[in-house]
């Protein structure tokens, strides 16, 4: 009785209010009834599992309510989780290890959340607690920046959106090079940005257009991703989204792959993430997925110059190239 009073106390505590995932909130467009129910449906999945993991036992417990959340939306469940799990593992009195032992369970086949939830941690501690935030293992680390770069762009929209400030001298991860962290705080950015345009693809791309050439690539590689993994499109701004991308068309194959992936590995698949894929990459999620699988960097990575990350992201797009598919 006291464990599940102190859970539910931690949860009222740390858990921010449902309220800030309303687009009127945020201030983010509203394309329609149907792209604003969809995105506050995924903040309101989000903000249920951060608060599953805010009052948990241990996280097998929270595994447990995950696994209730509605198909399409239990991956954005499980990214909250893991950010609950951070905060905890970064508090001063909080534990550690929660985001290790809930890797060990359901949570392994939702890695890639798992670790971009991590970065939504990153952004809410103290620098002096970054320390403490760990990756789940060399390559997928980077996708720390990836959650890191959202939550800036979600919560602080004029600011990294609209007047497109960028981190100066990042200091995560240490050992890190500070150009490979910029670009990976931008393909969050690019993600929260679908969410900003409230999944108008034409919005997103002008807003994309506004930012330098050399931020472009990175911006649609992540506006990609949640295009393919969040949706709230049909074909036809699908294929507008495509058309807009022109030159960084391989960069949104990239990310979009990287979506599928996400979902496939986890058992997700939507309708939705084969429309996508279709469109962006050529090919079913199945496909893509596997693309994703056979150009992961081989162990030991050879990072002398380029992280195993970046390489990996290159080659991914170059496939895609390859394939002829860019140019169509």
């Amino acid at each position: 009785m006291v464990a599940s009073t102190w859970g539910a106390l931690r949860r009222r505590i740390l858990t921010p209010n449902m309220s800030e995932t309303k687009l009127s909130v945020r201030g983010f467009t509203e394309k329609s009834p149907a792209s604003r129910d969809l995105l506050e449906t995924v903040g309101a999945s989000f903000l249920t599992g951060y608060g599953y993991a805010a009052e948990a036992k241990n996280p097998l417990d929270a595994e447990r309510k995950l696994e209730e959340v509605p198909h399409r939306f239990r991956g954005f469940a499980y990214e909250g989780a893991a950010m609950g799990f951070a905060v905890r593992d970064g508090l001063p009195l909080g534990g550690r290890d929660h985001v290790a032992k809930f890797l060990e369970g359901r949570a392994d086949v939702h890695i890639y959340m798992v670790n971009v939830g991590v970065g939504w941690a990153l952004a809410r501690l103290p620098r002096f607690q970054w320390s403490k935030v760990e990756g789940t293992d060399r390559l997928l680390r980077w996708l720390i920046l990836d959650g890191y770069g959202f939550h800036q762009a979600y919560f602080k929209t004029d600011k990294y959106v609209h007047q497109q400030y960028r981190e100066p001298a990042f200091p995560w991860p240490a050992d890190g090079p500070l150009w490979h962290a910029d670009r990976v705080i931008d393909q969050g950015i690019g993600r929260a940005m679908w969410f900003v345009g409230g999944t108008d693809p034409d919005l997103v791309a002008t807003m994309i257009e506004k930012f330098p050439e050399s931020r472009r690539p990175d911006l649609y590689s992540g506006a990609g991703l949640a295009a393919t993994y969040a949706g709230g499109v049909d074909e036809r701004e699908l294929r507008s989204f495509w058309e807009r991308a022109d030159i960084y068309r391989p960069q949104l194959a990239q990310g979009s792959a990287f979506g599928a992936s996400a979902r496939v590995e986890a058992g997700l698949t939507i309708p939705h993430t084969g429309l996508a894929t279709s469109v962006f990459c050529g090919v079913t999620p199945e496909e893509a997925s596997r693309v994703c699988e056979e150009s992961r960097p081989a162990l030991p990575y050879d990072e002398a110059q380029i992280p195993a990350y970046e390489q990996w992201r290159r080659r991914i797009a170059d496939h895609f190239i390859a394939s002829g598919w860019c140019n169509k």
